[in-house]
């Protein structure tokens, strides 16, 4: 089955028109309280994460670190996969897979090594299934390759559906990703925590140009009930730019805090890295102009957008060696906002222009489900 007619089996809906008028507090409350994007530590949490006594970083961020015992290195260790981007296009969501691995392992400052996988797909004698697994397959293959990030290891886990008729509930096409980097000096990983009031916040990556890819995001769906358009694109060349510059920047302590932008978009991430050390932020609207066509659209919009190769990075106060950095590099980046206070709030010059959220209402939200599902 050829790409083109593997899409006009999956019967993606296309994009079509965005909502308008987002209040941006509460759909951020919703994504952080949804299964999504809800805290995970109740599960991990119940294990014993200090063995031996060489976890330097637990679960809840990019990617765990463990010192390798006896020397001041350290393994990184992630997993990651998205089977809806696997399903609108099996292709990109293939790249996006490994990419976003290469994202996370960069993030704590890690140089990429290698993968390991767990292909876990439907029936494969079924020629749309097979099309996702070549898909899947083709884009990893790709990635892999870009990113001089190869596979050594994985298996395959097929059938994975119910007897019905036409295999009516068959998986999502899911290339579980397993990622490990190396760290040369434990002592330099990053983490996702903000660190103190008043550092800068910089997107890298950012191309003012480029319009808000919503495509299959979770904005979209969790928000607004709709499964619609292609997955956002993978620019393999320029995640490998990216992950570069930001492994430089954890290894020379430039950056404070680094967190790759995927699920959710800016917004998420920012919150994600709020509530890990527990400082607020504050989001300059003018980060997102020229983007889309009106103000209405371009905060929700810019804000959940999925697209990817981004990363939040924060500086102190008084450095400008980020931006600098950057343009000598002819990495795209922008100043979107500062760390500090206990809420976050999207801003317009001095003038707070939708309700601050606080992080203890944020935080509540993002521990709910979990609690509520296994503890109620």
């Amino acid at each position: 089955m050829s790409r083109e007619e593997y899409k006009a089996w999956a019967k993606v809906p296309p994009l079509g028109d965005l909502p308008l008028g987002s209040d941006i507090g509460r759909d951020l409350l919703k994504m952080m309280a949804s299964p999504d994007f809800a805290s995970r530590a109740w599960i991990w949490q119940q294990c014993d994460a200090q063995v031996g006594a060489d976890t330097a970083q637990k679960s809840g961020g990019d990617a765990a670190v463990v010192r390798v015992h006896g020397s001041d290195k350290a393994l990184a260790i992630t997993t990651d996969c998205t089977p809806r981007y696997c399903y609108a296009d099996p292709y990109e969501g293939g790249k996006q897979a490994i990419a976003e691995a290469y994202r996370n392992l960069s993030s704590v400052g890690a140089l990429p090594l290698a993968v390991t996988n767990c292909l876990n797909f439907a029936n494969p004698q079924r020629p749309e299934i097979m099309a996702q697994f070549t898909g899947c397959l083709s884009g990893m293959g790709d990635a892999c390759r870009a990113l001089d990030f190869p596979i050594v290891s994985g298996n395959v886990s097929l059938y994975n559906e119910s007897k019905a008729t036409g295999g009516g509930s068959a998986i999502l096409p899911t290339p579980a990703i397993g990622g490990v980097g190396l760290l040369d000096d434990v002592a330099k990983m990053a983490t996702i925590a903000f660190k103190d009031g008043a550092h800068k916040i910089v997107l890298i990556g950012a191309d003012h140009k480029a319009r808000p890819e919503l495509g299959q995001s979770k904005w979209l769906e969790i928000c607004h009930g709709r499964s619609a358009g292609q997955p956002p694109k993978v620019d393999l060349a320029a995640e490998k730019r990216h992950g570069e510059f930001v492994r430089k920047l954890v290894a020379d302590g430039i950056a404070t805090a680094v967190h790759d932008v995927s699920d959710g978009g800016i917004l998420v991430a920012v919150a994600e890295m709020a509530l890990a050390g527990d400082i607020g932020a504050r989001l300059e609207t003018k980060a997102f102009e020229n983007r889309v066509d009106s103000e209405k659209q371009q905060h929700a919009w810019s804000l959940f957008a999925e697209n990817q190769g981004r990363y939040i990075v924060t500086e102190r106060f008084d450095s400008e060696a980020i931006e600098k950095l950057a343009s000598d590099a002819g990495i795209s980046c922008c100043f979107i906002g500062w760390t500090g206070g206990d809420t976050i709030s999207i801003c317009k010059g001095e003038d707070a222009i939708y309700p601050e959220l606080s992080l203890s209402e944020l935080r509540t939200a993002h521990e709910s489900f979990f609690k509520e599902w296994m503890e109620g």
